[in-house]
Formats: structure tokens, C-alpha cells, sequence
């Protein structure tokens, strides 16, 4: 197993279960990949940045419950937004079943106007119809969510304070650089088939403790965990791999070679004997990568109680109350102030800012949206920008996206990258390495199922279409 990240881990974990010996090597002294977390010199620690999790992400769901970190997940039903003038609105399901289970919420949601929300409700009855399929997302080459909704005649309001925000923080991409594809799955399968999929999970824990279990799994069953062992080499022999070599010239073979690394990263490891083999990692260089940027403020006091709130038209995307969610608030374990973690997602603006001038422009944001904030000190702040965070899913992506089992004998792929219908999330990640190891069990004439069903459409859904 080359690569040590959600990917890796669930393929690795799920082999380990049906009784292979897994040896997975990760390049860094920590497992958990883009999605973990590390220890500043003061000893705090830091997410390198705030992740997720919705119900209707079932496959990672099922992995958390494999390693024992499904009881660290803490699942809100009230999602809070606001905009610059203060006005605020919230999502949570009502009284009414599925696909009217926000209706209410809806309604009385401030920040959009009577005409933003009939644009939305047109738009919604489209999917709803279609059951998450409408006609045009069939077109040669994708079409951009952008071009999606302007064909449904969606007013500024509602692409700027409802489509845009929730797409943008769930697929790190603008709109018109999405797929539809993608865009309209998630307000199918976390808004309207199912009455709970919307549901937010946030990590109660540092991500790196959510992987405490990994090691000791595929350490109990006979395998084994190697840190600081980045790969340099892909041995063929013939049309199968025949063994891999990681720093120091160490070389080690396998029956199997599952490689869940990043698809820029995989790319630059792959021979021309490689790509000759196995035509689609030709194309890896066609899928780009988008960045996300965390921001990390800690404060001299309480400024905040809500413990998250997404920021409608405004640099900052979404703050993370992170004292409230380790349930380290202020009152709880003495007087530490409050820490607050901000993501802005596709962040291509900040990329090439000072971190100094991203933190005073955040700050600013905080102060204008957390009256809290206004008078309180800023202790500390950190910046952490992932350049190549996730990859970007922009339209006819897929064709580009390789499946988990190659023609190469021996050489398997896991990554969010990889063919998944899913896009570039944590369950992507999980999906593509249950997809890997159920490639190796079928190989190997063992087949098993691995994937879990999505959730299943309840309520009144099940009429329309």
C-alpha cells in the first residue's frame, strides 16, 4: 500500500480484514495524508484544514466505524449562515418529509430575497424530477454548474448567497470551473432524496487522532505501517509490476501494489514502459488541482458560541468555533480564550498573498460578522495554504479519471482522483479505496463487496420521476 492517506487507509484496512498482509509506506511521519493534522512548537495542534463529513457520505461513515473514530464525529442539524448586513438564515429539517424537509427553513431563510428563492425552488423541482439526473448534464465534454444554473434563469442573490456558497465549500471550485455533474449530486443526495443527508458531521478531535485505530488494525492482523518511506521507483517486468524502491535504495515486492498516492505526485513516478501499458495515466496531467486555504486565530476570550457559521459573500467561507467542537470553551477547562479555524475554499486569490495580509483580511471579516471579536486580542494566528488540495473538478473531468484496476498485473490505484462518480471529498477518498481492494479480492478470485450503497431516497421522493 503506497500512500497513507483516507484512501490508503480504507484500502488497506478492508484488505487487512479479509486476511491479507498489508505493508502500506506513507512519505510523512504522520497517516491521514491532505486530511490530518500536526503539532505547532507551542504544542497546539492544528488541522492543516477543517474537514467534514455529511450523512450521506456513507462509505466514509463505514470506515470510521471500522477503525473505532465514529464516536469522534459530531453531527449538527442546524447549519447557520449570515451575510455582511447581519442578517441570518439557517438550514434544518422540519416536521415535513423528504424532499420538503427544509421548506420551513427555507422560507424564512433572510439572506435571499422572494425572487432568489422562487429561482432556487425552479431549479430544486428540476433535480427533484430528473431524481438528480436533468438531461443536460448528458452534453459531450460536462457543462459548468455556472452555465447549469443560468440556463434556469437563477437570479444573482441566489447564486451568490446559496448555490455558489454551498458548492464552492463542498467541491473547492468556482462554478463556472465545475461540472454540473457534481454540483447538482450534492443537493440530490444531501438536500432533497433523503431527510437526513444534510446532516453535518465536524471531527470532535485533532484529524490526526481520527487514525489512531489504522495502524493498530493492519498491525493486529499480521501487517505492518512505515513512516518517512517516500516511494522513487516502479519496477516492471514484463506487462506486471515486479517491485517498488523507496529512499535509500530499499526495495520491497508484493503480490499486490495498491498505489494511493496524489495523482500529481503518481505522475511523476510513471515510466514511458508504464504509460504504453496502461494508455490512461497518459492523462493525468489533464486533471488540475484546486487550492484551499485554512486560517487559524486564536483569541484572548469567548467571541463566538455558535460552533461553525458559514459567511455569505465575503472572503472567509466558513468559521470553525474549534474551542467549542474539542470542548475546550472557555468555562469548560479554564480561562483559554477561543480558537476559530476559517476555510476559504479555492483560494487561488491568496495563494500569492503575504500571510500577514491574509490573516488581517480574515480578521477583519471576523470582527465585522463576531461583535464578540470587535474589542477581543488576537493571541496568535497561523496560515496554512494547500496549493494542490484537492484535484479540481472542472467539466469532462471524468474522462480523465483512471479505474482502480489497471492492465498493468499487479498495479492498482486508490485516490479521490480515481474513477469514483464522486468528487474530490473524503468519501471520494474512501469510495476509491474500497473500489482498490475490491479490485485485489476479484483479481485474486476472492471477490467481496466492499462499497456502500448510498443513502436510500425516503419520504415523498420516491413519486417524482
Amino acid at each position: 500500500m503506497i500512500g497513507g492517506g483516507l484512501a490508503g487507509l480504507s484500502a488497506g484496512v478492508a484488505l487487512a480484514e479479509a486476511g491479507w498482509r498489508v505493508r502500506l509506506f506513507e512519505q510523512r511521519p504522520f497517516l491521514g495524508g491532505r486530511a490530518t493534522s500536526y503539532v505547532l512548537p507551542d504544542g497546539e495542534h492544528v488541522d492543516n484544514c477543517q474537514h467534514v463529513t455529511l450523512r450521506c457520505c456513507t462509505n466514509l461513515e463505514d470506515f470510521y466505524r471500522r477503525v473505532g473514530s465514529a464516536d469522534k464525529i459530531k453531527f449538527f442539524d442546524r447549519l447557520l449562515f449570515q451575510d455582511p448586513q447581519g442578517r441570518t438564515g439557517e438550514m434544518q429539517a422540519g416536521f415535513l418529509p423528504a424532499p420538503f424537509h427544509m421548506l420551513g427553513s427555507f422560507a424564512t431563510f433572510a439572506p435571499l430575497t422572494l425572487a432568489d428563492k422562487y429561482s432556487i425552488g425552479r431549479a430544486m423541482m428540476d433535480i427533484l424530477r430528473s431524481k438528480g439526473k436533468p438531461k443536460d448534464l448528458e452534453e459531450a465534454g460536462g457543462i459548468s454548474m455556472l452555465e447549469w444554473l443560468r440556463r434556469r434563469k437563477q437570479t444573482r442573490g441566489a447564486v451568490e448567497r446559496f448555490w455558489r456558497v454551498v458548492l464552492v465549500s463542498a467541491l473547492d471550485e468556482e462554478l463556472e470551473r465545475t461540472d454540473a455533474r457534481y454540483g447538482v449530486d450534492v443537493f440530490w443526495k444531501g438536500f432533497l432524496s433523503n431527510h437526513t443527508g444534510y446532516r453535518m458531521g465536524v471531527p470532535g478531535v485533532p484529524l490526526a487522532q481520527l487514525y489512531d485505530g489504522c495502524k493498530g488494525e493492519i498491525e493486529r492482523r499480521g501487517g505492518e505501517v512505515n513512516l518517512r518511506a517516500p516511494l522513487r521507483a516502479i519496477h516492471l517486468a514484463g506487462s506486471a509490476v515486479n517491485k517498488v524502491e523507496f529512499d535509500g535504495g530499499r526495495q520491497e515486492s508484493a503480490v499486490a501494489y495498491v498505489f494511493a498516492l496524489p495523482h500529481v505526485a503518481l505522475a511523476d513516478l510513471l515510466s514511458e514502459e508504464i504509460k504504453r501499458l496502461e494508455p490512461g495515466l497518459a492523462n493525468l496531467g489533464e486533471i488540475r488541482v484546486a487550492p484551499i486555504t485554512g486560517v487559524h486565530l486564536w483569541f484572548d476570550r469567548e467571541v463566538m458560541r455558535e460552533p461553525f457559521v458559514t459567511l455569505l459573500e465575503t472572503t472567509t467561507q466558513w468559521i470553525f468555533n474549534k474551542s467549542a467542537l474539542y470542548g475546550t470553551a472557555k468555562g469548560a477547562s479554564g480561562d483559554k480564550g477561543q480558537y476559530l479555524q476559517l476555510v476559504i475554499s479555492a483560494s487561488y486569490d491568496l495563494l500569492q498573498k503575504p500571510r500577514q495580509e491574509i490573516i488581517d483580511l480574515c480578521l477583519a471579516e471576523v470582527r465585522q460578522a463576531l461583535p464578540g471579536a470587535r474589542e477581543a486580542v488576537l493571541t496568535k494566528a497561523t496560515v496554512i495554504k494547500e496549493a494542490a488540495a484537492t484535484f479540481s473538478p472542472q467539466p469532462g473531468v471524468d474522462r480523465w479519471r483512471p479505474k482502480q484496476e489497471t492492465s498493468i498485473r499487479g498495479m492498482f490505484l486508490a485516490g479521490d482522483w480515481t474513477a469514483t462518480g464522486w468528487p474530490a471529498t473524503m468519501e471520494g477518498a474512501v469510495r476509491s479505496g474500497y473500489l482498490a481492494a475490491e479490485a485485489v479480492l476479484r483479481v485474486a478470485g476472492t471477490p467481496k463487496t466492499l462499497l456502500q450503497p448510498d443513502l436510500p431516497p425516503d419520504g415523498l421522493v420516491r413519486m417524482f420521476g
